[in-house]
């Protein structure tokens, strides 16, 4: 048996390796490549294999960087089974269908862009001069329909007639639809054939509903084979959803290749325990100045976490209930899902609030946006709320007309619960946002541009660390030394190079036996 290491090889993003067995190829994972769209863009539309070759694939949990590139794979002619729980299929409905609209939507822009620059190049040249703003505005109206919407059939007509290079999204969403009839959902802990002499078992990994630590058996000259793939690990005693597997069951144990997640390698999280006496704080004291709290988050996961905390404060009556608005149409969906999967609930979950019949994610004050109409008057709004919009990092999205605003104004909140990647404006705003506040917000205000403008950073920026998805260097020991696995090898994916390293050397002086594979790199099991 051989394991090829192919994607989130000392990065974050991308996972996808490739199991190789005689009668088998099994993929684990294909996720997208995420960041700067010049360094992504070859990478996702390159897959280093032939798809027709795959005899299966595993999918631990439906986000994106694990599961994006999906539609290309069918898209070349994968023609096997995407084995995963049945939360992360339903989940998949609905992310794998915004992915698409989304490459969609970016290659509309970019060939906008490209024909405007052509005509705006070619009207200079005509008059030999610098062409005037009234010509400009003239070439993207003409570009454009009912307003701001981008006329697809123009812009394509003179992409054609002009032979121009036309970009062309990853896949469509008619690509995404397809991909979806190639789901088998299956529940945690039960055995399901995915090849010739090979099973996969899932078990709980605690990172986000549905995610799945898989263990793959296999048998070859009268001897058992195991390799375990965490995905990504959770944190232990989050809200809703089960903690990470500790029991495994008799024939999952001995594994002979642990492919193990360092996303946080070498750091450690605040307690899980003081989520919630931090936000009380945070909005307490936004709400004696008579605002608002923003918090970009993401919409698998982020938000549903926060609804659960705030439908727990709300119910003791531990902060002002003011209206709490989930502006992100993909969020209203995802949190759909998470109502509809009460059988991976925690204890916790279970005993707060479906004992008492009570949906974890709805209270009175609660109200999901739908229309871009309603989300534009809710930015008109004066009366003390909490909004949870997407984009997670501030990148795109309805919560940029938030910002846009209530950034100006000091008595609002901007609340960071999640990372923020470099060159993202979640990160300026978090960067810019901290250091005047330790300051003693002294001095002017930094500012910070976006939607072609710039704004005096005056709101408060709060960040809560506690909320990752992601344990720690801390819970991966844990989940080693407290489960009743023994491994007998690591392999070390998903983490940045120094992350990846570090927890290599933390688990060499634990005892284990590691590797941190490079890119392609290729193992033998033996």
């Amino acid at each position: 048996m051989k394991i090829t290491f192919y994607g989130a090889v000392r990065e974050v993003t991308g996972s996808m390796h490739l199991l190789t067995t005689n009668a088998n190829r099994i993929l684990l994972d294909c996720g997208m490549f995420q960041g700067r769209r010049k360094d992504t863009a070859q990478k996702n539309r390159s897959l280093p294999f032939d798809p027709q070759g795959i005899t299966s694939m595993v999918l631990s949990h439906a986000h994106i960087d694990h599961s994006g590139r999906i539609p290309l794979l069918i898209k070349n002619n994968f023609t096997g089974r995407i084995v995963c729980t049945r939360a992360t299929h339903d989940a998949c409905e609905y992310l794998l269908l915004d992915a698409a609209h989304i490459q969609e939507s970016d290659a509309e822009y970019l060939n906008y862009k490209t024909v405007r620059s052509y005509l705006y190049q070619k009207e200079k040249a005509k008059n030999k001069k610098k062409s005037s703003t009234r010509k400009h505005n003239h070439i993207k109206k003409l570009l454009k329909k009912e307003g701001h919407q981008l006329d697809k059939d123009k812009i394509d007509e003179l992409v054609k007639k002009h032979n121009l290079h036309k970009i062309r999204p990853l896949y469509t969403i008619a690509d995404a639809e397809q991909a979806l009839k190639f789901f088998d959902g299956y529940p945690y802990r039960h055995s399901v054939n995915i090849g010739k002499e090979i099973t996969l078992t899932f078990y709980e990994a605690g990172h986000i509903l549905g995610s799945a630590i898989s263990m793959i058996k296999t048998h070859k000259n009268g001897r058992s084979y195991t390799i375990g793939y965490t995905g990504d690990i959770g944190r232990f005693n989050k809200p809703i959803i089960k903690d990470p597997a500790l029991y495994f069951e008799a024939g999952d144990r001995e594994i002979d290749l642990l492919i193990m997640e360092s996303t946080y390698g070498n750091r450690v999280h605040e307690p899980v325990q003081d989520l919630k006496p931090q936000l009380k704080k945070v909005l307490t004291e936004t709400f004696e100045r008579d605002g608002t709290v923003i918090i970009p988050a993401f919409a698998y996961g982020r938000t549903q976490e926060l609804l659960y905390i705030l439908h727990e404060l709300y119910e003791a009556g531990d902060i002002q209930r003011v209206p709490v608005f989930v502006d992100s149409p993909l969020a209203t969906k995802i949190t759909r899902v998470f109502g509809e999967h009460p059988e991976v609930y925690d204890h916790e979950t279970h005993e707060t609030f479906l004992e008492k019949n009570k949906n974890p994610f709805s209270f009175d004050q609660i109200r999901f946006v739908g229309s871009v109409e309603e989300s534009m008057a809710l930015n008109r709004d004066e009366r003390s709320h909490i909004v949870i919009a997407a984009s997670g990092m501030c990148e795109a999205g309805r919560v940029l007309h938030h910002l846009r605003h209530k950034i100006h104004n000091p008595k609002h909140t901007i609340l960071i619960v999640g990372y923020m990647a470099q060159n993202t404006l979640g990160r300026r705003i978090l960067e810019q946002g901290l250091a005047y506040e330790t300051s003693g917000r002294k001095g002017l205000p930094p500012v910070v541009k976006f939607l072609n403008k710039e704004y005096p950073l005056k709101a408060h920026v709060v960040k809560l660390g506690g909320f990752s998805a992601h344990g720690d260097r801390n819970e991966m020991i844990q989940f080693l030394n407290a489960s009743n696995l023994r491994v007998k090898k690591i392999a070390l994916v998903h983490g940045e190079e120094d992350q990846s390293l570090s927890f290599a050397r933390y688990l060499e002086n634990e005892g284990f036996a590691v590797v941190v594979p490079q890119v392609g790199e290729t193992m033998e099991v033996k």
